[in-house]
C-alpha cells in the first residue's frame, strides 16, 4: 500500500513507518528547500520511500535565485520523482498572493520542462474560495502539466475543473475524508474515476478516523483508503491494487525503480 504523500521528514523515528498496517511505499514531500533535502535523502536511505521536490505556498518567502538552483538540481535525483508541493494559500497569509504565485508558475514551468508531476496545495479559509479560483486560473494556461490535487477539498466547480483536465489531473485524497461533516469530500472521493484516484496521509497532519486528534503515520493511510472503499462500495484490497497502480503511474515509479 501506498501513501502517495507524506512529510516524513517532520516525522521523529522515520524507520519505524516501514511496513506499519502493510505499508509498501510513500512519497516524501519536499515543501521547501530544507524539506526538498531532507526528504532526498530519507528516498536515499530507504527502498521505499521516495521524494518530490519544490517550494510550498506558505514558504514562498524563502523563494530566491539560489533556493530555485537548488531545487532544480536536486530534481536530477533519481529518487526525486515529482514537484512541490505548490500552489495557492489564503489561509494563513493573503498578503503574499504575488509570490506565491511567481512561485507556483515557476514550478509549473518546472514540471513542464521536467515532465514530472506538480503535486498542488490549496488552502482557503472557511466560507472562501479565492485560493481555489487562482489555482484554476492558473492552471487554465498550463493544460500539458500533470497535477495532483492534494488533499482535495472537494469543492465542487474545483472538481469539475480537474475532471475536465481529465488524464493530467489527479486527486489525492487525505485522512480529513473520513470526518463526520466532509461531505462535499465525501462526495468527490465516490465520484473522482477510479484511474485518477489517490490516498495520501500528509502526515503528521490530518490523521484519519480512528486516530483523529493523534500525530498522523504514513500508514494510518490504511484507514483513509478503507474509509473510501466504503463509500463506493468496493473491497479495500481492490482498492488497494488500484490506489497503488495509479500512484506508480503517476510518479513513474516503475523507471524510478529500475
Amino acid at each position: 500500500m501506498f501513501d502517495s504523500h507524506t512529510h516524513l521528514d517532520y516525522i521523529d523515528d522515520p524507520a519505524s513507518t516501514r511496513g506499519e498496517l502493510g505499508l509498501t511505499g510513500m512519497v516524501c514531500i519536499g515543501a521547501g528547500p530544507e524539506h526538498a533535502r531532507n526528504a532526498v535523502a530519507l528516498a536515499e536511505q530507504f527502498d521505499d520511500v521516495w521524494a518530490t521536490v519544490g517550494l510550498h505556498p506558505t514558504a514562498a518567502g524563502e523563494d530566491s535565485p539560489e533556493a530555485r538552483a537548488g531545487i532544480e538540481a536536486l530534481l536530477t535525483h533519481p529518487r526525486v520523482v515529482g514537484i512541490g508541493e505548490s500552489g495557492l494559500d489564503d489561509y494563513w497569509d493573503e498578503t503574499r498572493r504575488a509570490e506565491q504565485l511567481a512561485a507556483f508558475e515557476w514550478q509549473l514551468d518546472l514540471a513542464q520542462r521536467s515532465g514530472k508531476p506538480l503535486v498542488i496545495h490549496t488552502r482557503d479559509k472557511p466560507g472562501q474560495d479565492s485560493a481555489h479560483r487562482g489555482v484554476m486560473d492558473v492552471l487554465a494556461a498550463w493544460p500539458d502539466v500533470t497535477v495532483i490535487l492534494h488533499c482535495f477539498s472537494g469543492l465542487p466547480d474545483y472538481l469539475r475543473f480537474g475532471l475536465d483536465r481529465a488524464e493530467r489531473t489527479y486527486f489525492g485524497f487525505a485522512g480529513n475524508v473520513t470526518y463526520k461533516n466532509a461531505r462535499e469530500v465525501q462526495d468527490a472521493a465516490r465520484t473522482v474515476p477510479l484511474s485518477r484516484l489517490l490516498v495520501e496521509t500528509d502526515a503528521p497532519f490530518l490523521a484519519p478516523v480512528p486516530k483523529r486528534g493523534q500525530p498522523n503515520r504514513p500508514g494510518y493511510v490504511r484507514h483513509t483508503l478503507e474509509f473510501i472503499a466504503g463509500l463506493r462500495g468496493m473491497d479495500p484490497a481492490e482498492l488497494e491494487a488500484v490506489t497503488d497502480e495509479n500512484t506508480r503511474r503517476v510518479y513513474g515509479l516503475a523507471a524510478a525503480t529500475a
